[in-house]
């Protein structure tokens, strides 16, 4: 049986990208370049780490944020660490960095030598799009009373 390659679900990976700018800007609002949250991540009386948000840079049309968590096992495992470019003009927001590697297609062949998914640029954005779905369901600023 002969396989197909995967075609990039570009119809997908914009709507996760659009989707994920309006959870960002509800989670960084008007913060500026060099500034920081922290939002605890809560369950059921459970402290289960903290979600960071840090600008790192700004510009007219855009803003790069770095998304990290830290939690009780960092001493066991590197959490999860995500370069996150916010582009005003069309509100979208993509990950061009995560776990310090940067570039990532829009499809791969598989098998490939780093063994990266034939959709691994769409996997990480929707996994960008749980990971800050869960801050605002769970999560509470130490900056804010609330998250908006």
């Amino acid at each position: 049986m002969a396989r197909t390659a995967y075609v990039t679900d570009l119809k997908s990976l914009q709507g996760e990208c659009s989707a994920n700018y309006m959870r960002m800007i509800r989670l960084v609002g008007d913060m500026e370049s060099g500034q920081q949250r922290d939002i605890a991540l809560h369950g059921d009386d459970q402290h289960f780490g903290d979600l960071h948000l840090k600008i790192l840079e700004q510009a007219p049309y855009t803003t790069m944020v770095e998304v990290t968590q830290s939690g009780p096992l960092d001493v066991v495992i590197e959490g999860p660490r995500m370069r996150v470019h916010l582009y005003h003009d069309v509100r979208m927001a993509e990950v061009t960095d995560f776990q310090r590697e940067r570039h990532f297609s829009g499809r791969y062949r598989y098998p490939n030598a780093r063994m990266h998914q034939p959709d691994e640029k769409l996997q990480l954005n929707r996994f960008l799009g749980e990971w800050l779905a869960h801050g605002l369901a769970h999560g509470h600023a130490y900056d804010m009373p609330e998250l908006p």
